[in-house]
């Protein structure tokens, strides 16, 4: 019987499936190459980078090779697959259409993705150290009051990919953009230097209005004039130039007394939400510290030499941005107002010059609606000769849950907190329709868990660019895409292996005895875990690790109800390393997406 450190040898890349796609790209490689095919550098890779539909493991279409020697590509298939009638690590080979097909070997598959696994453990799925430090800007909210659950989005994704980059080997330094300076900061602090008495009726409202979940968090007290404010501003042109002046003074690095103070208690409890999620920040930069080291002021004289500038008629300094493919009316990118006082686009180009200097790789996630933005900011980075871009994570937004508790003042927005505290109740009901042998203290810890996980996984299963259809009864099901089903399915693995008395180990196996469908179906599903990690760190397609996730679960699932693992006649331990093994990749893809693996459910 082999230990859990037998088996194929883990010295070289921790991907099951990397020997098996490097001898297929050697063999066909070498045999197109001799052909006289033309075939682009990392192309053969890149076609084999998912596995294919069973029974087929790896796919190559050969359309483009086909073309470059003037071949059909069905032809072409039919003659490699003669050619190609063997090779190490793999049962079969065909053709079908346009494809060459490749089915792998299931008991070699089965050795090296077990012996990675219990060799990795918990870095199952992982890299090794990769040169190049990582910058990571997500969420960035203005402080100006609690987060919606449309801006929370853009937290989930961030954090899910900070983790995925660091589980690939990447040093990573998570970023939150404070902005303390421009007319929404000069807002909310001018409201709150006034006496609560002096505020106008239009401002003041009912100020128990402060939210439903949190009345009492101080991003949800000090907030909750803001919108107020900001329309009262828009009638009462006095009031406005309070702020406008107010603004100026931010600028000029004359803030008043209590305004950092202000930013910071409101930061605070959004950021107390968020830690609600799992999600935390390395590095807070504040937007005026690149107005205080005259890094804006550099930069608008950098912007000054280019060609493309000019002046406005009310004296505001602007580039032509005309060349660039912006929206005629955005063309105009103004830089400088007529007052002297700079812009948001303006101080974020600072922000990427600096990050630019430490960072060889620099990722935004943004709304969808900013996409005008971080096009001007690259048309801006063209104008000061700046050769490097960041990347743009983009996304839709969350279309919130209708009706009931979750409305909010106004009808506008649904706050982040009420969210969790729904949740956390509806999980709660959950756990209890379930389990009647927890503690009242269990039922909670649990209920916790869930529900943020629920809101987590609801978010991050759709494709950045698809609006998110938030629906309590797809967040909270325990048998559908969702996370608690994926929890449960881990809590499964566990009570198996407690039950067998072998939540600790060792798992010694026969590979011959994993030889049903179910078996070798969740095996080769383990053994993709790091190539789907692999790829969402180059792509930042964070969605494939919540799709992984949910077929790992649901693989588990099918192998848990039709094969017989405690009262197995033969091959329980084997079965049992299974098990153990599909808990590992479970709990560390879960861990990836902020879920907490929870042992009991």
């Amino acid at each position: 019987m082999a230990d859990a450190t037998d088996g194929a040898p883990v010295a070289g890349p921790d991907d099951p499936w990397a020997p098996l796609r490097a001898r297929v790209l050697e063999e066909v490689g070498v045999r197109l190459e001799h052909r006289g095919a033309v075939l682009d550098p990392g192309w053969l890779l890149a076609q084999l980078e998912a596995p294919a539909q069973p029974p087929a493991d790896l796919a190559l279409a050969l359309h483009r090779p086909a073309k470059s020697l003037g071949q059909r590509p069905d032809e072409l298939a039919r003659a490699l697959a003669e050619e190609i009638s063997a090779l190490p690590g793999f049962e079969r080979i065909w053709a079908a259409g346009a494809y060459l097909n490749f089915a792998a070997d299931g008991a070699a598959l089965a050795e090296a993705t077990l012996a990675r696994v219990f060799a990795l453990g918990a870095g199952y799925g992982h890299g090794p150290a990769e040169p190049g430090a990582v910058s990571v800007e997500h969420t960035s909210a203005n402080t100006t009051g609690p987060f919606h659950i449309g801006r929370v989005r853009n937290a989930i994704i961030g954090d899910t990919l900070v983790r995925v980059l660091r589980a690939r080997g990447h040093p990573v330094t998570s970023q939150y953009y404070v902005d303390d300076v421009g007319r929404q900061a000069a807002i909310i602090t001018w409201i709150w230097s006034k006496p609560r008495a002096s505020w106008p009726p239009e401002i003041a409202g009912d100020p128990t209005e402060v939210g439903e979940a949190a009345p009492t968090k101080e991003d949800h007290v000090l907030g909750a004039p803001y919108p107020a404010a900001a329309a009262y501003l828009k009638s009462h042109p006095d009031a406005a130039e309070e702020v406008q002046e107010l603004s100026r003074q931010l600028e000029a690095g004359r803030e008043p007394a209590g305004h950092r103070a202000l930013a910071e208690r409101i930061l605070s409890g959004m950021l107390a939400s968020l830690a609600r999620l799992g999600i935390g920040f390395d590095e807070f930069v504040w937007e005026s510290s690149f107005l205080h080291d005259g890094s804006v002021e550099a930069v608008l004289g950098r912007l000054a030499k280019s060609p493309h500038r000019f002046v406005e008629e009310n004296g505001a300094e602007s580039i032509d941005g005309s060349a660039y493919g912006l929206p005629k009316d955005n063309q105009h990118i103004i830089v400088r107002r007529s007052d002297g006082t700079s812009l948001y686009v303006t101080r974020d180009l600072a922000f990427h010059l600096s990050k630019f200097a430490r960072f060889p790789r620099v990722v935004d996630v943004l709304g969808a609606d900013h996409l005008l933005h971080a096009r001007t900011l690259e048309a801006l980075l063209e104008e000061i000769g700046e050769p490097r871009r960041p990347e743009f994570v983009l996304y839709a937004y969350i279309q919130a849950p209708g009706g009931g508790k979750m409305s909010t003042r106004g009808g506008t927005a649904v706050w982040l907190d009420d969210l969790l505290g729904e949740a956390v109740e509806r999980a709660r009901g959950e756990v209890l329709k379930r389990r009647n042998d927890l503690s009242e203290a269990e039922v909670s810890e649990i209920a916790e868990k869930v529900g943020a996980g629920a809101i987590r996984y609801s978010i991050l299963r759709v494709a950045p660019e698809k609006a998110v259809q938030f629906r309590w009864e797809e967040a909270l099901s325990f048998e559908g895409k969702s996370g608690p089903f994926l929890q449960y399915a881990f809590a499964r693995a566990s009570s198996l292996l407690r039950k067998a008395e072998r939540a600790g180990g060792p798992y010694p196996y026969y590979v011959a005895e994993l030889s049903t469908e179910w078996e070798r179906a969740l095996l080769r599903t383990i053994a993709r875990l790091p190539s789907v990690v692999s790829y969402a760190a180059r792509s930042g397609h964070v969605h494939a690790v919540a799709t992984f996730a949910h077929d790992l679960a649901e693989e588990f699932n099918r192998f848990y109800n039709e094969v017989p693992v405690l009262k197995a006649e033969t091959g329980r331990e084997s079965r049992l390393a299974l098990v153990a093994a599909g808990r590992q990749a479970l709990g560390n893809t879960l861990e990836l997406l902020g879920l907490e693996p929870l042992e009991r459910m």
